[in-house]
């Protein structure tokens, strides 16, 4: 009789909470499904200034990107002269790199999606904006903070086991309206190795967006890489085409 009467009495509640604690996990990944969606749109192009700098030495390139769904992306240098024209294809989950010196395209390895972007502080998966984050992650609310007025969330994504990803954590900030105020990236020992963070949001493209990020190691201050946006736009909708070898390597102007 008492096994039963506990039984009755504590399996709702077990189910409760388990229903919730569920509730909360599909809400924290819609929240970062969301946030990609906000950021890449169905498509987009932008326009954006890439300054690489160190304690002793700074570059500056230009960088036209084109993005279609969480998928697909083209990075293309147009400025200095001597980069003009080094390209990045992201497809799905292949890579390829043209080098216009050598007349060269290369496809990448999984391996080489964590590597440096062009001596950057972002990897080639940062700014493809690559849904691995969404897919390979179990993702938890862990609190929330307030900004400019909205609420923020803040997010804690673990790897599923066995997900073949590089980072063993991530903390992210999402406003309420989607906007990515901050990308915290741990190693396997969760310890932190570099944090990506909105310097300024401004209305670019008709909706409210991050204009400046940027890409600092967690152990210096003095070496990070910014990304400015010049120009964005989103598209209902940019041709497949556009995402091929061919396009890669002879840019359709």
């Amino acid at each position: 009789m008492c096994k039963k009467l506990i039984i009755t009495v504590f399996l709702p509640l077990f189910i409760v909470f388990i229903s919730n604690t569920y509730s909360v996990a599909q809400d924290a990944r819609a929240i970062v499904k969301e946030g990609f969606n906000y950021m890449r749109g169905k498509s987009s192009f932008s326009v954006v200034d890439m300054t690489i700098h160190r304690p002793n030495w700074e570059r500056k390139m230009t960088i036209e990107a084109w993005t279609k769904g969480l998928k697909n992306s083209l990075f293309r240098i147009i400025a200095p002269a001597k980069d003009k024209d080094n390209g990045t294809l992201k497809r799905g989950r292949e890579m390829w790199m043209y080098n216009p010196k050598i007349n060269r395209v290369i496809k990448l390895p999984p391996s080489m999606m964590s590597q440096a972007w062009m001596g950057s502080d972002f990897s080639n998966n940062d700014l493809s904006k690559t849904d691995t984050l969404i897919d390979e992650y179990i993702h938890t609310i862990t609190g929330t903070q307030t900004h400019d007025g909205k609420k923020v969330y803040l997010i804690k994504s673990i790897p599923k086991p066995d997900a073949p990803v590089v980072w063993g954590m991530q903390k992210l900030k999402i406003r309420e309206d989607y906007v990515f105020l901050a990308q915290e990236f741990y190693d396997e020992d969760f310890k932190l190795v570099k944090v990506m963070t909105t310097l300024q949001i401004r209305m670019l493209g008709g909706k409210m967006f991050p204009k400046i990020w940027r890409m600092q190691k967690a152990e210096t201050t003095d070496e990070y890489t910014e990304l400015n946006y010049k120009k964005l736009s989103f598209k209902k909708n940019l041709k497949d085409s556009l995402f091929t070898i061919s396009n890669l390597k002879n840019p359709r102007r």
